[in-house]
C-alpha cells in the first residue's frame, strides 16, 4: 500500500532538489521526521539520524531502515550537525521549543531547514525562525512554506534561544494536581469529551483494565482514586511525550502499571477485565481518521476476556456502530452531551 502523499515532507527538500541549498557530506539531524521517498533521494541511512516521539512515524521509519533516537539521547549526546531539518508541530510554544532545539544541534557554519503547510502555520514559523537565527532564504510549493537560517556562527539571539527551550517543559496544571507540557492532547485542560466518560464509570471497575490512548494519564488517574478494586492497569499511548507525563502523573498508585508506547492499531497483548479508551480520529496533521477509532474498538474487543466491558467517549457524529454491533455481544449508549457519547460494549462469549 503505498504512503499518503505528504506535501510538508516533500517541500522540505525543496531548497536542494532545486539547488539553492547544498547537501552537507556530514551527519544530518531530521526533528519530527517522517518517512517517504524524499529521505532516500538525498540521505544515506549511515548519515540521517531522525528524533520522533510518535510510535507509527517512528515505526516507519525504522522500517525503511533510519536510525530513531529518542529526545533524552539527543540531549545526552555532545554530537553537532552541519543540517539539521525541522518539520514544526502547529502548537506554537511547542514549535519554538523545537527550533531552539534544533538551533542547539547544529554546528558551527550549519543551517536549520523547516517546513510547514500554510494551514499549519506556516508564516508565524518563518517569522519565529528569522526571529531567532536570522532567515537565508524561503520556498513556497504545494500550499507549503520551506524557509531556512543562513549559516549559523553564534550571532543568534542566545537569551530568546534559552526562553524558548523552556516553552516546551512539562509543568504543573489543574493547581498541581497534574503535570503536563504544551503539544500533548489537551495538554493544560480535562478534554470535556474525557470528562464525560468519568462521570460514567462505575466505581465496580475491577481487576486488570487498559487505557488505549492514554494521553498525560487523565482516565487512569480517575479510575484509580474512584475504583480500588483495580488491580493492574496498562496505558498504552503513541506519543512518548505523552506517556512520559503518564508515568509521572500516577507514580503515586500502588496499583500495578505498564506504560506501553505503541500503536494501538497495531494490535495489543493481554487479557482484560475492562477497556477504557477517548480515541484519536485524527493523525499529529490533524488528518481526519475514523478508521482509527474503528481499529480502536476492534483491538478492544480481541482484547477483552468474556463479559469484559468497554467504556469509550466519542463525537457523537463518527461512524463507530457497525464495528461495535459486530464486535460485541451487547451495546448501549451511557450518555450523550456537548456533541459527545459515551458507548458501553459488553464481550460476548466468543471474540
Amino acid at each position: 500500500m503505498p504512503a499518503p502523499y505528504d506535501a510538508p515532507l516533500e517541500t522540505l527538500f525543496l531548497p536542494f532538489s532545486a539547488s539553492n541549498l547544498r547537501w552537507p557530506q556530514g551527519p544530518v539531524l531530521f526533528l519530527r521526521a517522517r518517512d517517504g521517498w524524499p529521505l532516500g533521494e538525498h540521505a544515506t541511512a549511515s548519515q540521517l539520524v531522525c528524533a520522533q516521539s510518535f510510535r507509527p512515524f517512528a515505526e516507519a521509519l525504522e522500517r525503511s531502515g533510519w536510525e530513531v533516537r529518542s529526545e533524552q539521547v539527543l540531549e545526552e549526546s555532545s554530537e553537532r550537525y552541519p543540517l539539521v531539518l525541522v518539520l514544526p508541530p502547529r502548537q506554537r510554544d511547542e514549535a519554538r521549543a523545537l527550533f531552539a532545539r534544533a538551533l542547539d544541534l547544529v554546528a558551527p557554519g550549519g543551517q536549520i531547514v523547516a517546513c510547514q503547510s500554510n494551514n499549519e502555520g506556516a508564516r508565524s514559523g518563518e517569522s519565529d525562525l528569522q526571529q531567532l537565527a536570522g532567515l537565508g532564504g524561503k520556498l513556497t510549493k504545494n500550499h507549503c512554506r520551506t524557509y531556512w537560517t543562513a549559516p549559523q556562527d553564534g550571532s543568534h539571539d542566545e537569551a530568546l534561544r534559552k526562553r524558548w527551550a523552556a516553552l516546551d517543559a512539562e509543568r504543573p496544571i489543574l493547581d498541581g494536581r497534574f503535570h503536563s507540557r504544551p503539544g500533548v492532547f489537551a495538554w493544560d485542560r480535562i478534554d470535556p469529551a474525557s470528562a464525560l466518560l468519568v462521570e460514567q464509570l462505575p466505581a465496580t471497575l475491577a481487576g486488570r483494565g487498559a487505557d488505549l490512548g492514554a494521553g498525560w494519564g487523565y482516565l487512569s488517574a480517575e479510575i484509580l482514586a474512584r475504583c480500588p478494586q483495580v488491580t493492574a492497569l496498562d496505558l498504552y499511548e503513541a506519543e512518548a511525550r505523552a506517556l512520559a507525563l503518564a508515568r509521572r502523573n500516577l507514580a503515586g498508585s500502588t496499583a500495578q502499571l505498564g506504560f506501553r508506547w505503541q500503536d494501538v492499531t497495531a494490535g495489543i497483548d493481554g487479557r482484560y477485565d475492562f477497556i477504557v479508551s477517548n480515541p484519536p480520529f485524527h493523525t499529529p496533521a490533524r488528518e481526519d481518521r475514523p478508521d482509527i477509532g474503528r481499529r480502536f474498538i476492534a483491538v478492544a474487543a480481541e482484547a477483552l476476556r468474556p463479559g469484559g466491558q468497554l467504556f469509550m467517549v466519542a463525537n457523537r457524529h463518527l461512524p463507530y456502530e457497525q464495528i461495535l454491533n459486530e464486535s460485541f455481544g451487547k451495546v448501549h449508549v451511557a450518555a450523550e452531551r456537548d456533541g459527545f457519547k459515551v458507548i458501553v460494549g459488553t464481550r460476548g462469549g466468543r471474540a
